[in-house]
């Protein structure tokens, strides 16, 4: 296990690095902001875990702890709008660590989507993200309202890539346009990352060989989804068995995400703010990963990897 200071020391060494050596520079005209973005993105990171209840949380504790290595640390009003601005730069440092994990130089990626809840269902009013988040059904909440989050993992547990829509927001239109940006690229929408080098294996939520077939012509997104009971074209078992093992894997990322990472527990108030706090919880979560990995240990046990 590490100590925190250790921990935070290795993911600013990093971010420092990459936002030194792969961003654009910061310098330009007028008043510098307090914290540089290699730091910006370092506590974006590490206020992700689920020991800070809350975003206020958080930065109650860094203003106790945190001084002597940020003594620039701004009030939580400004480090939000930095966090904001900040959003590509944790967006990169996201790809980066797929890249330094080498994540899709795999056989196949499984494709899979998880509620994001952003306010009780059953609250009266409009709330913040009106028109954006909306009510969706998941098996594991029942009714919530929020948004539906696609990622994509690789065989090892590593996320190479995400999006969220409305929570109504059906599988297989999500996965559509998951395939489209991953093939051509907008700055819109920065996080799906690129195409996978295999098939993608994927649940029952995205069935439809019009689909498929569509996705393998325009985009050359290969799914590999079981098939329905009545099929003339049953799967054997042990492939039933192999999917079944990878949606293990799978939900272990999701229960990572919403639990080490306090996604659960998300109650933004505007998109941009999501947007930033979603992207430093992937990114943390493939932080965790190469630092396990280095420490020669398995690389989703998060639960130790800090001796609080």
């Amino acid at each position: 296990m590490l100590d925190p200071d250790t921990f935070l020391t290795t993911l600013y060494v990093m971010a420092d690095d990459f936002c030194q050596s792969e961003l654009p520079p910061e310098a330009g005209p007028g008043r510098h902001p307090s914290l540089s973005r290699s730091e910006v993105v370092t506590l974006a990171l590490f206020g992700q875990w689920q020991i800070f209840a809350s975003e206020q949380a958080f930065y109650r504790w860094a203003k106790r702890h945190l001084r002597p290595a940020f003594p620039r640390l701004p009030a939580a009003s400004q480090f939000n709008r930095l966090l904001r601005r900040d959003y590509p730069a944790i967006v990169a440092f996201f790809h980066h660590l797929v890249r330094r994990l080498d994540a899709q130089r795999c056989p196949f990626e499984a494709l899979d989507s998880t509620a994001a809840p952003t306010r009780a269902a059953k609250r009266r009013g409009r709330g913040w993200l009106a028109g954006l988040a909306d009510l969706g059904w998941s098996n594991r909440l029942g009714w919530y309202e929020g948004f539906h989050l696609l990622v994509a993992v690789n065989p090892q547990g590593i996320l190479t890539g995400f999006a969220f829509g409305p929570a109504s927001a059906a599988d297989q239109p999500l996965a559509e346009q998951f395939f489209l940006l991953r093939c051509e690229p907008h700055p819109a929408f920065p996080t799906v990352g690129a195409p996978a080098q295999g098939p993608y294996a994927t649940d029952k939520g995205f069935e439809g060989e019009a689909n498929h077939q569509r996705w393998r012509q325009e985009y050359g997104a290969q799914v590999l989804c079981p098939p329905r009971r009545n099929s003339s074209r049953p799967w054997p078992k042990w492939l039933r068995r192999w999917l079944s093992g990878l949606r293990q894997l799978v939900e272990t990322a999701h229960a990572k995400l919403h639990h080490t990472f306090r996604l659960e527990q998300e109650r933004p108030h505007c998109l941009a703010g999501f947007q930033a706090r979603l992207a430093a919880k992937m990114a943390l979560y493939n932080f965790c990963v190469w630092l396990n990995q280095q420490l020669g240990r398995p690389p989703l046990a998060f639960a130790d990897l800090l001796a609080w």
